[in-house]
């Protein structure tokens, strides 16, 4: 049995600074680690914890369940966070979190075929009820189709390689644990490019992880739609913890804080857009070098956090043209 830890608490909620009284959305709430001490915080307001795995939500639940009513878990996915505000919050919220890293639990416990190290069904569902399968992946996708889904999810130097040792060992038998597919891909990379500081089978299990549950497609716009039910001085952070999401964050904040992008010489804005947030957090942040000895999935992490602007700040900290009249 493991022991959960939440990555970069202290930085969380320095960041999102919760008071007494907020209505806070975990996004990912896993076992509620961030969630208990966003609680212990929440005197008076409740926090809605969104998770689409019903088992991983059971835990939560039994983990929560000292703060009562203050506490309302959601089955869903947290692409239907604009949804969930609505029915739960009336439309708006003060803070709001993501922690983007696949959960231990997942990982140590479900039988998933999450970890390379295991020899479990080679399933990488996060959601349970799920359609499509990893086994469904490598069993089925053609070698063009898998090279191009480990390239683009895992940025794995020998996506091409690695396709075709699956293509080749599938035509025997299929491929149907996490065991077999870990050593399908050592075969694949040769031996003195095996990287030093992580298994040579990381970034294919993590680009075949990300495919079948969707992640970095649902990621862009559940951030639009996060920021979008956030109240004026509301808060929202993401923890991501490889490139693709962080990148997707990145984007998602600067575009959100842009103002009008007409051109200097024009006489009046015409595109008529505000900014929406501020950003808080210029570059990502890191977790200490403490933590980091003592948790290792906080290495790879990184946080970003924005604030969002009432239109009277929008206004003060709009474009190049913001003094302009919109027309």
């Amino acid at each position: 049995m493991f022991t959960h830890i939440p990555v970069m608490l202290d930085e969380v909620l320095h960041y999102l600074d919760i008071k007494e009284d907020d209505t806070v959305i975990d996004c990912t709430l896993g076992e509620g680690g961030h969630a208990y001490e966003f609680l212990k915080r929440l005197k008076k307001g409740v926090l809605i914890g969104i998770e689409k795995d019903r088992e991983i939500l059971k835990k939560a639940e039994e983990r929560l369940k000292e703060f009562g009513d203050r506490f309302i878990p959601v089955n869903a996915n947290f692409s239907e966070v604009k949804d969930i505000a609505g029915s739960l919050a009336g439309g708006s919220v003060n803070k709001i979190f993501f922690d983007l890293g696949i959960s231990m639990y997942h990982i140590k416990e479900s039988g998933r075929g999450f970890s390379f190290l295991s020899d479990e069904p080679l399933d990488m569902r996060l959601d349970p009820d799920g359609s499509l399968t990893a086994r469904d992946v490598v069993n089925t996708f053609d070698e063009k189709k898998l090279s191009e889904i480990i390239w683009a999810y895992g940025e794995e130097r020998f996506s091409s390689r690695i396709a075709r040792f699956i293509v080749e060992y599938r035509k025997t038998k299929p491929i149907t644990t996490s065991q077999e597919l870990s050593d399908i891909i050592k075969r694949a990379i040769p031996k003195k490019f095996w990287p030093k500081r992580i298994h040579p089978a990381t970034k294919t299990f993590q680009a075949i992880r990300i495919f079948v549950n969707d992640e970095i497609d649902i990621l862009e716009n559940s951030i639009k739609d996060a920021i979008d039910v956030l109240k004026p001085e509301g808060r929202i952070c993401v923890i991501s913890f490889h490139s693709l999401e962080d990148r997707v964050v990145k984007s998602v904040f600067s575009e959100k804080a842009k103002g009008c992008v007409c051109p200097p010489d024009f006489p009046v804005c015409i595109c008529g857009r505000k900014k929406e947030v501020k950003i808080l957090t210029r570059k990502p942040v890191f977790s200490g070098e403490r933590e980091r000895a003592e948790n290792p999935s906080a290495r790879s992490a990184k946080l970003r956090c924005a604030e969002k602007l009432s239109d009277a700040q929008a206004q003060m900290q709009g474009g190049n043209n913001s003094q302009k009249v919109i027309a």
